[in-house]
């Protein structure tokens, strides 16, 4: 047994440092958090100083217990947990189960801090130990405290007054708020129309565009051309004019690089440029981070990827700025180095941005040891961290003013002159408008230039874009809701939820997510407030810099928070579930309302169950009485004798009883196309044609649901040669072509009827008769 023992999180970390640190030290991994709160009410004792009780995880139980018999081995005991405040609780947490488990006496216990997991790295902090830091432990304890009172008191109430199953957190509320209310403000825009007016010309060779900036002598804003009327009284005006350039305007622009990645801003590049999940990237980032196997061993390949600093180490700027000067042209390394500024205010948990451990590490000589996700990562992070370090972009700016009539038209330019570091690396940006980058011919101030086309064109003002992941982690950072570290975990949570589900990449907020974030600013406004959510952010960091102790802040938030939950008890459900309509019944008068049902919200009488009168939101009264006179004509039901009617469900249309819902008999449309093939299950019944609410075909027995005989593919009325089982079926495959199969799985009997050559060749003559 070696002499010292080291505990980390995570295993693949362990193999990485066990070749740094050599035989004298044990590594073994804790596999993240070791004990939780105990998930029942009064872990957190709210009366005896909010005392917190723990267990450890069953799931890590045996590493833990691995972890103490090493323990009680060694002499030496090292916690190098991941370097944030949730690490240095870990660390807090082995602690105490290692003095519980009386596995520490007569040792030295120490934290060891690393951000990169490198061999200098690892070894400078094994040489330079520190104790637990005790303001972050508190820290994190407050935060555990502070969401397990919110989950526990909030979740049981949208239980008693929504829905069983939902839940409400701290932080997740305030981010489904955000969505909310974005796509409230969709549903409310009214869009409006403009018209902007333009002039193509060119010289020589170079067409070009300008736009109306100026009318007799006022300059244009947005609404100014209100219609195609206006617009067209302006062409009119214009016609025939000749065109002169007014005036030519030139300027040296320059764009300086990003800062390197913080967590934030990786993920949203992430999303952006790559198309991974918020989750996605944290997850290929830490195996980045923890260690990759390299032909000169393993080694960690960035930096610890939970950071809101943009700062570099002083040692890799001189590496960057090396290999700038040895890799590039003497004008793409600024004079000194490039320095940022941080934007958080509370950045001192990592002290460093997101960064290769080497950039002599190139993505090139690294990418046949990498996954696919794990390479475009790292060289997203490579690209961002090097054209951090280099010289600002250069640009001339032309624009050129051409008078025609009463009318100055803009047309504007670019051209990039010096690439600097966009020779590595550009930012996106979401939601962002085209730059004007038009290329311009020389023109000089009093030269004629011709009309080739004067035009309008109409336009109508859009709503604002729904959130992205990439646009709600920026949105998230900027209202100070959760830490970097929190961000990916949000996102899952609320998809995980369903509360929201993602259309086109961009969030939409579900029923059921709108009726919990309506509760929720409607009877704890307070607790899902931006203002609010950041100011006790803030104050968790302030506890973790050690300016304030954690208790008050328990006391001030518990006695606001719990004597608001207690008055909310006695809400009634549908002061919660519906929201009423101006709009009367018409079957009974009474008021309707809408409501949350299993399926989502619905319009509903308030007569139920006396009144049974429901409808889709998305349907008016009128298209449901509609609905209701599409009678079937002398059909009636077999169950009951009630007239068959034409009706619109989740799926589609159908027909169903009108004794609905005492009579529940309903059938397709479309009537089921006859295969002709007896069912072979019960031979009493005949196999049809159906669809699946998915609209995949499949084929049942036409008994159902007497025989529930189902298969995907069609069935031909031929025994299986093997089996005998009275029905075959037809498969087509890429490898094998159209093949007779047997149905039953225990048989698997195949063979081959047409082979994709000829099936191909069937296509291309079926293709050349039409």
């Amino acid at each position: 047994m070696a002499d010292n023992l080291l505990i980390v999180e995570s295993p693949s970390k362990a193999k990485t440092l066990k070749k740094y640190l050599g035989s004298d030290f044990e590594i073994l991994a804790s596999y993240g958090h070791v004990r939780g709160l105990i998930r029942k009410d009064g872990s957190v004792e709210v009366d005896n100083g909010f005392a917190m009780k723990y267990q450890v995880i069953a799931k890590n139980a045996k590493h833990v217990d691995a972890i103490v018999s090493a323990a009680k081995a060694a002499k030496n005991v090292f916690l190098a947990t991941d370097p944030d405040r949730e690490g240095e609780a870990i660390s807090w947490h082995l602690l105490e189960i290692l003095h519980g488990k009386k596995a520490l006496t007569n040792k030295l216990v120490k934290r060891v801090v690393f951000h990169e997991i490198t061999e200098s790295a690892v070894l400078a902090a094994v040489a330079n130990p520190r104790d637990v830091d005790n303001h972050l432990v508190n820290a994190q304890q407050a935060r555990s405290a502070l969401d397990y009172l919110v989950g526990f008191n909030l979740s049981p109430l949208l239980w008693r007054k929504v829905r069983s199953g939902l839940s409400a957190g701290r932080v997740q509320s305030p981010a489904l708020r955000l969505i909310c209310e974005r796509e409230l403000e969709i549903r409310a825009f009214v869009s409006q129309e403009y018209w902007s007016v333009h002039l193509d010309s060119h010289k020589g060779k170079t067409k070009f565009g300008a736009k109306l900036n100026e009318w007799r002598g006022k300059r244009l804003e947005q609404f100014d051309v209100p219609d195609e009327a206006t617009q067209a009284e302006i062409l009119a005006a214009l016609e025939g004019k000749p065109a002169t350039v007014a005036n030519v305007e030139k300027k040296r622009k320059t764009r300086n690089p990003t800062a390197p990645f913080t967590t934030s801003t990786m993920q949203q590049e992430a999303v952006r440029k790559l198309g991974m999940t918020t989750d996605r990237t944290m997850r290929t980032a830490q195996q980045l981070y923890e260690g990759i196997a390299l032909s000169d061993g393993t080694a960690g390949l960035i930096t610890y990827m939970r950071t809101d600093s943009v700062a570099l180490a002083a040692e890799a700027v001189a590496e960057i700025r090396d290999y700038i000067g040895a890799n590039f042209d003497a004008e793409s390394l600024p004079a000194n180095p490039v320095t940022y500024k941080n934007k958080s205010k509370n950045a001192q948990e990592a002290h460093e941005a997101i960064r290769p451990t080497s950039i002599l590490r190139t993505p090139a000589s690294v990418k046949s040891y990498l996954s696919a996700e794990q390479f475009k990562l790292y060289e997203m992070i490579w690209k961002r961290t090097l054209a951090s370090q280099m010289a600002p972009a250069r640009f001339d700016t032309t624009g050129i003013d051409i008078t025609v009539g009463e009318a100055v038209f803009r047309a504007s330019g670019q051209v990039l002159v010096f690439a600097g570091f966009l020779a590595v690396y550009e930012e996106d940006v979401d939601d962002a408008e085209d730059e004007d980058s038009a290329k311009l011919p020389v023109l000089e101030a009093g030269e004629s230039v011709p009309v080739d086309k004067l035009f309008g064109e109409q336009h109508f003002t859009q709503p604002p874009p729904r959130f992205s992941e990439a646009s709600l982690v920026k949105a998230l950072e900027e209202f100070g809701i959760g830490r970097p570290s929190t961000y990916a975990s949000i996102i899952k949570t609320l998809k995980d939820r369903e509360y929201v589900n993602l259309d086109k990449k961009r969030f939409l907020p579900t029923d059921t997510g709108e009726v919990v974030n309506k509760f929720l600013t409607d009877h704890f406004a307070q607790y899902v407030d931006y203002q609010f959510t950041s100011k006790l952010e803030d104050k968790l960091d302030e506890i973790s810099n050690g300016e304030r102790d954690w208790i008050p802040v328990m006391e001030e938030f518990w006695t606001g928070f719990s004597a608001q939950v207690e008055e909310k008890k006695s809400l009634k459900r549908s002061e919660v579930t519906h929201e009423a309509l101006d709009e009367a019944c018409p079957k009974c008068s009474k008021q309707l309302t809408v409501r949350l049902g299993k399926r989502g919200r619905f319009v509903g009488c308030t007569g139920y169950p006396e009144c049974d009168y429901t409808r889709d939101m998305n349907e008016t009264a009128e298209q449901k009485a509609e609905e209701v006179v599409q009678v079937i004509d002398d059909r009636v039901c077999p169950n009951d004798g009630g007239q068959l009617i034409v009706k619109t469900g989740r799926y589609g249309k159908f027909i169903g009883c009108a004794n609905y819902p005492k009579c529940k008999h309903i059938e397709p449309l479309e009537k089921p196309k006859d295969t002709g093939v007896s069912c072979p299950s019960c031979n009493a019944g005949m196999l049809i044609e159906r669809k699946s609410r998915y609209g995949k075909l499949f084929y049942s027995c036409n008994t159902y649901p007497k025989c529930t005989y189902a298969t995907w593919n069609p069935p031909i009325a031929e025994s299986c040669p093997k089996c005998k089982w009275p029905v075959m079926t037809l498969k087509t495959t890429k490898r094998r072509g159209l093949e007779k199969v047997c149905p039953q799985k225990e048989c698997g009997h195949a063979e081959v009827v047409m082979t994709p050559d000829q099936l191909a060749a069937q296509a291309e003559a079926a293709e050349a008769a039409e």
